[in-house]
């Protein structure tokens, strides 16, 4: 890797410390923005730091499009609403209707998807649901310490090394920024966390990265198979909200109905330390991730195959824990 990028995961981690300080200092002070006795300010530091850093860093390098502004402009939106709902819960609906907005403005400035056998509106479709998915999936996966941050750092590493085999700069220097400011808030989010992301900071990251895997290119069309890189990448809050589904819908709860449901809590309940749980989901979000790596190298048969055995555990996971009590 250049050592320009290395100073601009410097710069990242640098800014992003330096915020989260800051707003920590401030909420503290203020008691505003709390969650009992701990700081929600680590979202906004989050965002407000990955938005100037890109800004100045793809100036730099002579790739700002129009693509990067709707990605940047779009997680704005995402982070100011989210901070309104951390200042005072917003209804459901509203919520939906700000991402919806978010995700609209995404595709004004053409950020969707590209699968060619399939048309455009079936794109924007598929645009809209991926959006969506994984936006509210981090926000479920923000349950305990240390978990959406770790979760997203990896997923950011998986899209930096598919962006730096694919020399797509623009994906290279967004996924960097993201990794080198959440590592500076990891440091203060692992147990016991000392600030929390909250809901501008879940939302925003989920947001974010489903932005960034929809204007990566994964492969020429001979393998197809590896249209379903991004999937594996962020398949953690993927598989994490499914399981969480299942869960609920055995119970016969509604499935955006709140409950402790989440595979990590319900280790958690049973015994499990919550260093060790914490592990044990990175590592399985770590196998995600290099599995869609891999994915978007390989052959369609081979590809298949990877699928094949993810699922596997997927489902072995599912019927292990879901027995839990």
């Amino acid at each position: 890797m250049p050592i320009n990028y290395l100073l601009i995961a410097l710069a990242a981690f640098s800014a992003g410390f330096i915020l989260i300080n800051l707003f920590k200092k401030l909420t503290l002070h203020s008691r505003v923005l709390m969650s009992k006795d701990t700081p929600l300010g680590g979202g906004i530091a989050i965002g407000i730091t990955f938005i100037v850093v890109s800004i100045f860093t793809l100036r730099y390098y002579g790739v700002f499009s129009q693509t990067i502004v709707g990605v940047l402009a779009a997680s704005a939106i995402m982070l100011v609403f989210g901070l309104m709902d951390d200042l005072k819960e917003m209804p459901i609906v509203s919520k939906f209707l700000v991402q919806i907005t978010a995700t609209v403005l995404l595709i004004i400035f053409g950020i969707r998807t590209h699968i060619v056998s399939i048309g455009n509106l079936a794109n924007i479709v598929i645009t809209f649901i991926w959006v969506l998915a994984i936006t509210n999936g981090f926000n479920h996966l923000d349950i305990m310490d240390g978990l959406a941050g770790g979760i997203a750092i990896i997923s950011s590493l998986g899209f930096l090394v598919i962006s730096l085999i694919n020399q797509d700069i623009a994906a290279v220097l967004l996924s960097l920024v993201l990794a080198g400011a959440l590592f500076s808030f990891l440091i203060y989010n692992l147990p016991p966390a000392r600030i929390y992301l909250g809901n501008s900071g879940s939302h925003f990251l989920g947001f974010i990265l489903a932005s960034i895997a929809i204007i990566i290119s994964y492969a020429p069309l001979e393998r197809k198979i590896a249209l379903l890189s991004p999937i594996l990448i962020l398949g953690f809050p993927i598989f994490d909200t499914a399981f969480l589904v299942v869960m609920r819908v055995r119970k016969n709860i509604l499935p955006f109905k709140k409950s402790d449901d989440h595979l990590s809590l319900r280790l958690l309940r049973n015994g499990y330390p919550k260093n060790k749980t914490l592990i044990l989901m990175l590592f399985l979000s770590v196998l995600f991730v290099l599995s869609g790596i891999t994915l978007s190298r390989v052959p369609n048969f081979c590809g298949l195959t990877i699928l094949v055995l993810i699922i596997s555990v997927c489902l072995l996971i599912t019927i292990k824990a879901g027995k839990l009590r």
